[in-house]
């Protein structure tokens, strides 16, 4: 079986975000980059499948400038990754027809049973990168997949989709095909920086063509903003009697509670 997992690197949230000088974009000169998070949910998925029916695991993410690609690839292989593959070579990171049209191309020229992409990515989540890939290859596809199973005979696979209210569909599709994960089985594998410092060095990085990347979405952004800021939150200060009496009085006053008027 060959696996094959889309990756996407995304603004680290726990970094401070700033909107570039056009006021269209985030500045993107200091900002750090790490993988998305569902898409970590689908590489943990697929080193799973593979450890246990055998096969490959190929990684594959864009050329993207900013941030580091090779990086997030030697992490692919630091967890378990048998081959890794930058895509294309892109300026910004790409709207999803794009980035499907250069996934599907670069797919050309490498063997995949089951490719597996995590459902959305937190700085669009638009969830549409997976769908358009199956449009262009002519695959069957099923996203916010939390269990997936490969048939002995590696032919199908079974892969269970999530609703609102716990409600799961179960689906079965003929191979190959292609999954948005929402979570794996486990929590995604440890990659230790020091092995990933090594394989940045010494591993085989394989570039891929992306053309056919298709002509965009046709959105465009206008302008960004930071949220206007609310009202400030009251800070209760004192000793424990005081502030129980300040809280009285805020409940009381919002019509909350025995004490308050009726």
């Amino acid at each position: 079986m060959d696996y094959v997992v889309l990756l996407k690197q995304v603004p680290d949230l726990a970094e401070d975000l700033e909107i570039d000088s056009a006021g269209t974009g985030l500045d993107r000169e200091w900002m750090s980059f790490v993988a998305s998070e569902w898409d970590e949910y689908a590489l943990e998925e697929a080193l799973h499948l593979r450890d246990a029916t055998g096969g490959t695991v190929t990684c594959l993410a864009l050329g993207v400038q900013a941030g580091d690609v090779d990086e997030l690839l030697a992490t692919c292989l630091a967890r378990g990754a048998d081959r890794v593959v930058r895509v294309g070579s892109f300026e910004q990171s790409p709207d999803s027809h794009s980035a499907a049209g250069a996934f599907a191309a670069a797919l050309d020229g490498i063997p995949h049973d089951l490719i597996l992409t995590g459902v959305q990515a937190i700085d669009d989540l638009d969830g549409q990168v997976g769908p358009l890939l199956a449009t262009r290859r002519d695959l069957p596809h099923v996203s916010v997949v939390t269990h997936i199973a490969v048939a002995a005979d590696g032919k199908t696979a079974t892969a269970h989709q999530e609703y609102a209210g716990g409600v799961v569909g179960e689906f079965e599709l003929d191979l190959p095909a292609v999954l948005g994960v929402q979570t794996s089985r486990e929590a995604p594998r440890y990659a230790p920086v020091s092995r990933v410092r090594q394989l940045m060095k010494t591993a085989t990085i394989e570039k891929a063509d992306g053309g056919g990347g298709g002509s965009g979405s046709g959105l465009t952004i206008e302008a960004m903003a930071v949220p206007e800021s609310g009202a400030t939150a009251e800070m209760i200060t004192g000793n424990p009697v005081a502030i129980a009496d300040r809280i009285a009085a805020i409940l009381a006053e919002r019509g909350i509670g025995a004490g308050a008027p009726r």
